[in-house]
């Protein structure tokens, strides 16, 4: 079963997210894992003024995804930073290139799955993961949360990313809060989670 994981990550928090779930799907007999990134959009220009262009290039070694890639998945995970309330522009226009895989219904039933990062504790974390379910239900997919039986969106004694729609961390308002051990493990969660019902569909 292959499974996809995509992501754009500004400043790495995101990169940390889904390396952490595709080193937890690869742990799922069975599971070919492969990790990608969207292409950038902004300028070294316009990253260096945002801070993110140490970042950006530390990411070169990721490969970038192609449409043809994730018409092969049978399972795809997807990772973005919150831009008020939304996914990332990159992330976007990724997606905004895969009308093709429509008209061909070549993602229809395929299980696929979205964890997210925000500045803060309320940034939108929930609201970038349920409008970007919006592109896998027109894709004809099947959506994967995060489950309660991950417990650990159930603490409240540290603040923490997780909802039952997509596993979360938090970043800070400038960006120094790496994901904690437990917005790891949610994103690990909800990877093995995905690639145990990408299994079950194809088999």
């Amino acid at each position: 079963m292959k499974m996809l994981i995509i992501y754009y990550s500004a400043y790495g928090h995101i990169r940390t997210m889904a390396e952490a779930a595709a080193a937890a799907a690869r742990e799922i007999p069975g599971v070919e894992v492969t990790l990608r990134r969207v292409s950038e959009t902004l300028s070294d220009d316009i990253l260096g003024k945002m801070g993110a262009l140490e970042a950006a290039k530390a990411q070169a070694d990721v490969p970038v995804v192609t449409v043809e890639e994730l018409a092969e998945a049978d399972a795809v995970l997807f990772g973005t930073p919150t831009r008020f309330g939304n996914m990332t522009a990159q992330m976007r226009q990724f997606l905004d290139s895969t009308g093709g895989l429509w008209m061909k219904g070549a993602l229809v039933g395929k299980p696929g799955g979205v964890f997210a990062s925000s500045a803060t504790q309320h940034g939108g974390q929930e609201s970038t993961i349920l409008s970007f379910h919006t592109y896998l239900l027109h894709q004809g997919m099947v959506v994967v949360g995060l489950p309660y039986a991950f417990q650990g969106q159930m603490r409240i004694d540290e603040i923490t990313g997780g909802s039952p729609y997509g596993a979360s961390t938090i970043a800070g308002g400038d960006g120094s809060r790496q994901p904690s051990e437990n917005e790891l493990e949610g994103v690990r969660f909800q990877a093995r989670y995905l690639a145990e019902i990408g299994l079950k569909l194809k088999g």
